[in-house]
């Protein structure tokens, strides 16, 4: 049915034209006879010229327009040609041999744009959720390519939705939207700048189809970025031993590149199934930047695409963790009142029974301030890499008039978009935590580097957890090989 209403328009097209030649020679046999004899001898070949070269012209177009026409009507699919309209696609597509990318980014084909997964947002009739990185002035339509076990594929443009925490620089994480019949039933999706050219697309799979009420885990940790040569190893095994003990079973991170020690201890815990590494080579598309200020770090996009990836993991994990903490690698979340997360959050879900975003303070714990009695410089770890939290128990104290800044813990299926520090887009109420409740141990280069030791305040939580912390710790550092047996 398609073809013929193809061949309808293309004959209507077609006597335009020839229309239009007439009318050009109705206008020749008007022009004044100013040429006398010679134009009456000379007019019948005339004309015969005009038309053969009117009938050329006219055939290349109509040529042009028949294919224009043809190629805004297909979609190629996995090397076969499935006809229908640019609004609706339908077809016998064999699911099985359409090629699914597993890469974690796609360029978006004929744009500047770029797509990372994929998901079913229940929220929202079911539509299909694609997190991307879109060009902030390169806007231009977008198109949906999405098909289904039953061997049907439909199209649809796209609505964009770019984030509003951008920091100014060039690229920003963007949800692109495809809203259209059947995108529950979608078992992959591709996102394409032209409707008329779908050669070679990239499918990305598409997740979170069932809506689960049951969670693998209760607790997951979101950390943005790893770049550079980045290979604080101490810190980031004593970080994922005091998770562990905190109750978190699920650690996500998205790796671009990191230290060579480093490396063997993220495999490590990759294969002891805590840690999921998502690979993350956002340098091979953009020049990223290394921090969040666009006029003081340069590149395309803030702190290699940590907002991008922030939402990325909130959704990943949205049918899977009952909450979800979003914290950087050098951060622990800690509940002070209570012995685990556990705890913090069954009483803080009862007393705040709407909250969905609950706010945690930032708290800096100097790394040039050492504990003096030095108990805790363990002899085994002096050839590890990194930062030895449990010497570092000095605080800064709140400064006047500032607010510290502060990471979250989230249910994530109430969320939409995610900042650093706070929730762009979500349902229900947020909650900002007293620190003497929970507040984030944050190891670093101080704040308020003036301060001496007496100024800070002294915060030994860490210890609390000392003995099980240095167990595990070596533990891990041996099954990485980075830490030999003593003798």
């Amino acid at each position: 049915m398609i073809r013929v209403r193809l061949i309808g328009v293309q004959l209507k097209f077609l006597c335009a034209e020839w229309q239009r030649v007439i009318r050009i020679l109705r206008v020749l046999e008007s022009l004044p006879h100013q040429f006398g004899s010679n134009w009456k001898m000379a007019k019948p070949k005339m004309k015969l010229f005009i038309f053969l070269i009117l009938f050329g012209v006219l055939t290349v177009i109509f040529i042009s327009k028949w294919n224009h026409n043809f190629r805004h009507a297909a979609v190629y699919i996995a090397g076969n040609l499935y006809w229908g309209t640019p609004s609706s696609i339908s077809s016998s597509l064999d699911i099985h041999n359409t090629p699914i990318s597993m890469k974690s980014i796609i360029p978006i084909k004929n744009s500047s744009h770029f797509a990372v997964s994929a998901f079913i947002d229940h929220r929202i009739s079911k539509a299909i959720r694609v997190i991307s990185i879109i060009k902030r002035n390169s806007m231009q339509p977008l198109y949906c390519f999405y098909c289904n076990n039953d061997r049907a594929c439909e199209s649809t443009m796209a609505k964009i939705e770019i984030h509003s925490d951008h920091f100014d620089f060039p690229f920003g994480a963007s949800d692109v939207l495809c809203q259209g019949k059947h995108t529950q039933n979608a078992t992959h999706v591709a996102i394409s700048a032209e409707i008329s050219d779908n050669n070679n697309l990239d499918f990305l799979p598409v997740k979170n189809r069932v809506n689960n009420e049951s969670f693998k885990y209760n607790f997951t940790i979101c950390i943005s970025s790893l770049f550079g040569d980045y290979n604080n190893v101490l810190q980031f095994a004593q970080s994922m031993e005091m998770y562990k003990l905190l109750g978190v079973q699920r650690v996500v991170i998205y790796n671009t590149s990191c230290g060579s020690d480093l490396d063997k201890l993220l495999q490590h815990y990759e294969k002891e199934g805590i840690l999921e590494i998502v690979p993350w080579p956002i340098d091979q598309f953009l020049n990223p930047s290394a921090g969040w200020h666009a006029k003081l770090h340069k590149g395309e996009l803030q702190y290699y695409g940590q907002l991008v990836t922030l939402n990325e993991c909130i959704y990943r994990h949205m049918y899977e963790s009952k909450y979800v903490l979003l914290n950087d690698i050098d951060e622990i979340i800690m509940p002070y009142k209570y012995a685990n997360l556990a705890l913090l959050m069954e009483d803080l879900q009862q007393e705040h029974r709407y909250v969905t975003v609950f706010i945690i303070e930032n708290h800096i714990f100097p790394k040039t301030q050492f504990e003096e009695s030095g108990k805790f410089r363990r002899p085994e770890w002096k050839n590890i890499p990194g930062i030895n939290i449990m010497e570092h128990i000095y605080r800064e104290p709140d400064r006047k008039n500032i607010f510290n800044p502060t990471k979250m813990i989230i249910n994530p299926r109430n969320m939409m978009q995610t900042s650093v520090h706070s929730s762009l887009q979500h349902i229900g109420k947020v909650y900002r935590v007293p620190p003497d409740v929970c507040r984030i141990i944050h190891v670093r280069t101080p704040l308020q580097g003036s301060l001496t030791k007496e100024q800070l305040i002294v915060d030994t939580r860490v210890w609390d957890f000392a003995q099980e912390l240095i167990t595990n710790v070596n533990r891990a550092l041996k099954l990485s090989g980075l830490l030999k047996s003593q003798k």
